[in-house]
């Protein structure tokens, strides 16, 4: 299959000009590797059967020696030898070129086995599953950057590419590119079941050798896409996981650990302005996976039984939503956050720009949840216009942007400013 261009080359692009090595990092078969190969001139495999044990060995004796080939040279799961991370660091301290190495990783960089950081020699990239912009599944009218760029645009006759039972199909299947290298509905879907299975039975104990029960994380990770999308705490999640065994505090949290240092788990940070009393916020974070179909494949829920079940698609299309999101937003330096307050008003997602500028996104499946979504997004402007009155000395930042992003086929700007918006319209 030819490859499928990525958000991420752009900003892979950049870092080969800027500094000496790239660490791409991100959930295991979401296409690192195949996208690294795109701009390598040599590549070391560290996982290739067949010469492992012989790079194991020369990494303990003269890692530098595994360096050696044209550049940019490739570094596939470095973590193996987690010493080539400070040969890779020493060979860039030398050269006065970029561009040198791209290493690629599953899980998170563990510190105590390096000596260095790698901060100003090596660049972090993190990678997720395909957006609907890059598996072709959105027709890419609207553009998040040109939004940024010109917000006042009306976005009237934009059309999302995907019907509900299509939108539910890519949710369940998810941006596995490997997901659409298969042929039959089955097999797509498999992707992701067995994705979740490697993680519950090999992975989690893998990742740093402690020895876990593939019962007990795998009841993790139905209880956590049983939460996704909602602020459910630790505690609640040990309740849902009770059910199937007796288990610790500290142990559900261990394991909560080892599924975000593998990047299956991917929360969202609360936004936290001072709008009102501090007691009135929410803080915790918002339960989120790496991609929707790993929730869809804990549940066992197939795209017939969502097609029943819109309560809990509503909550995997958040999911799907918030991934795309994080995908086009990197891309313009963006961050997610949320906003929810303990009065009932919120905003699914923030993005803020690192240029101080922001949008309010309500995130709502149905046409019939629309007012609902900015009527939520043009409380909080009013809620910021009402504290720079007050608050003179320390004004807010009003959003340059309000979102209601849907799960339907047509878009349009409101007479109010907010924009409606299909997923499958959507583009960086």
């Amino acid at each position: 299959m030819k490859y499928l261009p990525r958000v991420l080359d752009s900003e892979l692009d950049l870092r080969l000009r800027s500094v000496g090595a790239t660490l791409i990092v991100g959930p295991k078969w979401c296409g690192k590797t195949t996208t690294a190969k795109q701009k390598a001139a040599s590549v070391l495999e560290m996982q290739d059967p067949d010469l492992q044990e012989g790079y194991l060995k020369l990494a303990d004796t003269k890692p530098s020696l595994l360096l050696q080939g044209d550049k940019p040279r490739l570094i596939d799961e470095w973590q193996l030898a987690p010493v080539l991370w400070d040969a890779v660091r020493v060979s860039v301290d030398r050269s006065s070129e970029k561009g040198l190495y791209i290493l690629t990783g599953s899980v998170v960089k563990d510190d105590s086995k390096t000596k260095h950081t790698g901060t100003g020699r090596i660049s972090r990239l993190e990678m997720l599953p395909m957006s609907l912009w890059e598996s072709q599944e959105s027709t890419g009218q609207v553009s998040l950057a040109e939004m940024f760029a010109h917000p006042a645009d009306s976005i009237d006759g934009a059309k999302g590419k995907l019907s509900v039972e299509e939108l539910i199909f890519a949710t369940c299947r998810g941006g596995w590119p490997s997901s659409l290298q298969v042929r039959g509905d089955d097999a797509k879907l498999f992707v992701a079941e067995d994705y979740i299975n490697n993680v519950a039975e090999v992975d989690i104990s893998k990742i740093d050798g402690v020895n876990r029960d593939p019962q007990l994380a795998a009841a993790l990770l139905k209880s956590y896409a049983r939460n996704i999308s909602t602020l459910a705490t630790v505690s609640t999640i040990r309740k849902d996981v009770l059910s199937v065994r007796e288990v610790s505090a500290p142990t559900i949290s261990s394991y909560i650990e080892a599924l975000r240092n593998l990047f299956v788990i991917s929360d969202i940070d609360a936004w936290c302005p001072a709008l009102r009393s501090s007691t009135g916020m929410r803080s915790g974070l918002k339960r989120g996976m790496c991609d929707p179909s790993v929730a869809a494949a804990a549940l066992g829920s197939k795209p017939e039984y969502l097609l029943k079940d819109f309560k809990t698609f509503g909550f995997l299309f958040e999911s799907l939503v918030m991934r795309d999101l994080k995908v086009y937003s990197s891309a313009l330096g963006g961050k997610l956050s949320y906003y929810r307050d303990r009065y009932g008003l919120e905003a699914d997602a923030v993005l803020h720009l690192k240029n101080g500028r922001y949008a309010l996104i309500e995130i709502k499946l149905g046409s019939s949840e629309i007012e609902e979504g900015a009527s939520h997004l043009l409380e909080i402007r009013q809620l910021i216009r009402k504290h720079n009155q007050t608050e003179r000395q320390c004004p807010l930042e009003e959003p340059s942007l309000f979102m209601v992003i849907t799960g339907g086929s047509m878009g349009y700007t409101r007479p109010d400013g907010v924009h409606v918006l299909p997923i499958s319209a959507l583009k960086p």
